[in-house]
């Protein structure tokens, strides 16, 4: 008899059969919609009636790579999406072409500080390095990912060498992911709830 361990897996790994059904024959049976595997049909998994799968994905996800990535808790920075840093508020200024835009654009050069501010938090959050006993990080910045003042707390952070956070949310217009975003911590999500969630589940300070 063999020496088989009760934990031993007795089956395939889901990639193994993903990889399995790729090199299937080609059918008409096998080509049918109906014949994916109901985890690799895109088409299924969008359909109306899984928006309760979809939603346990989106919250399982994120939750799952912050704990690989040993993120015990966060310094979450709100901020508008507008406020540049002082050197875009003078661009603006420069490139105003009637006296409207001219006054918006020196209202952005007053708030501009705020940019420098969130920038400075998240530098004081990223040097503090703060580890508890079983290695998990804790005060780890992290924004929404956008420009502006998240811009500038995710900024803060990798001007430190610190790693951060981005909670990224689908929108028609302009919302991408900043490039101070530590890339493997960058999130997107559909919903806009689960994206709240996960700025609290793991909140030290906000």
């Amino acid at each position: 008899m063999t020496d088989t361990k009760i934990n031993d897996r007795r089956f395939y790994k889901a990639q193994q059969e993903a990889d399995f059904a790729e090199q299937q024959l080609s059918t008409p049976q096998t080509q049918s919609k109906s014949y994916r595997l109901a985890f690799q049909d895109t088409d299924f998994l969008l359909r109306e009636d899984l928006r309760p799968v979809r939603f346990q994905l989106e919250l399982l996800k994120t939750e799952m790579l912050l704990d690989e990535a040993n993120i015990g808790s966060m310094l979450v920075i709100y901020g508008s999406a507008r406020i540049p840093e002082a050197d875009g508020a003078d661009a603006l200024i420069a490139a105003a072409t009637d006296e409207r835009s001219k006054i918006i654009a020196e209202r952005m050069k007053e708030k501009a500080r705020f940019y420098d501010e969130s920038r400075h938090l998240a530098q004081l959050a990223g040097q503090a390095n703060v580890t508890d006993e079983e290695g998990r990080r804790h005060f780890v910045v992290c924004s929404g990912g956008g420009p502006s003042i998240m811009e500038a707390a995710n900024r803060g952070a990798h001007d430190v060498g610190a790693e951060s956070v981005g909670l990224n949310i689908v929108l028609p217009h302009e919302q991408a992911p900043n490039l101070f975003v530590t890339p493997r911590l960058s999130f997107q999500f559909h919903y806009f709830a689960l994206r709240k969630m996960h700025f609290l589940l793991r909140a030290r300070a906000v």
